[in-house]
């Protein structure tokens, strides 16, 4: 089990056997770390119930029907004073009104105004989405809490794999391989809270109050939860953008300059990926389209960087081999 807390050395050598047993005993790790995770967000479900929920608007807690007619005819009554406040505020300041009359104009205009203060205000809640089946209250817990647990147990299930990958690459590649592997899970998480606090409550917004006036909305809990959690989860995945690149040029794919060259299709790529992503709508699919465009911009920045090192490394290589061939002192 030692060695599956830490990575073999690239000197290391398995058999077949070996190799396989350490692949069990990693996996079992997995599983082991799945399983906890899995335990703990369903015990706090009602907490991850209630992230998931902040992007629903707040509703009156009378509900939508029965005393919301009272609810709506005390806003009208609050308006009709309002504006009848607003009235004699205006006659007060008129010309020509005695200081008497004026005086009269403004204690019936704050009268007005206490009126409308006096009335009761309706308390606002969360609005909950709806279940329609025996057992999908049951069901949809343990779903957002299988997603909850995949998401807190990325970083060690990411550390396994690099476990079990790094003693195949090479020194040199393993130099560059690390800070890859610490930066796969912080982009995931950057790109699921960019999800969470940026494209979800203002998509939901939108989908949720489009046409509104011609529809009783009701929200479904499977398919919004669903529908949150597959969003995170491709806007996770789609920060991944500048290491895949990075990949594709270690793989002699393409360069910098590629990048900079053929900017036009990598755009119609870009928004293929982002219409291709949860949510049609077009709030869902520009800002999930920003930050694709943002990390392309990065993306060639860093594969710039690469490319000069690369050139600088094959210049210094170069000139020590003519000196080595020259007979000259390094």
């Amino acid at each position: 089990m030692a060695k599956v807390l830490r990575p073999i050395g690239h000197e290391d050598r398995l058999s077949i056997v070996d190799h396989l047993d350490e692949l069990r005993s990693r996996l079992i790790v997995c599983l082991a770390a799945l399983i906890v995770a899995f335990g703990l967000c369903f015990w706090q479900d009602q907490a991850l119930l209630h992230v998931l929920n902040r992007a629903l608007p707040h509703v009156s807690t009378v509900g939508r029907h029965g005393l919301a007619a009272a609810t709506n005819q005390s806003v009208k009554e609050r308006a009709g004073l309002l504006k009848s406040a607003r009235a004699f505020s205006a006659l007060a300041a008129s010309p020509g009104v005695s200081p008497s009359a004026r005086a009269a104009y403004l204690q019936a205009s704050a009268g007005f105004r206490a009126a409308a203060n006096a009335l009761p205000t309706v308390p606002q809640a969360q609005e909950k989405p709806i279940t329609i089946g025996v057992g999908e209250p049951f069901t949809t817990t343990l779903t957002v809490a299988a997603y909850f647990a995949l998401l807190f147990t990325l970083p060690v299930l990411i550390y396994e794999a690099y476990g079990f990958i790094i003693p195949a690459l090479k020194p040199n590649e393993r130099h560059t391989a690390g800070p890859l592997m610490i930066a796969a899970p912080a982009l995931f998480v950057l790109g699921v809270a960019f999800a969470y606090f940026v494209v979800l409550p203002p998509a939901v917004r939108f989908l949720q109050g489009y046409n509104s006036g011609n529809f009783d909305i009701l929200v479904q809990a499977k398919a919004y939860y669903m529908f949150e959690m597959l969003t995170m989860l491709a806007v996770g995945l789609a920060f991944q953008l500048p290491l895949g690149l990075l990949a594709l040029r270690r793989l002699g794919v393409i360069d910098g300059k590629t990048l900079t060259r053929h900017w036009r299709y990598a755009a119609v790529i870009i928004a293929v990926i982002a219409a291709a992503m949860p949510g049609a709508d077009p709030v869902t699919t520009a800002l999930e389209t920003l930050p694709l465009v943002v990390l392309f911009l990065a993306s060639i920045v860093l594969l710039r960087l690469a490319d000069r090192r690369a050139a600088a490394r094959a210049a210094a290589e170069t000139a020590q081999q003519l000196d080595e061939g020259l007979g000259l002192p390094s």
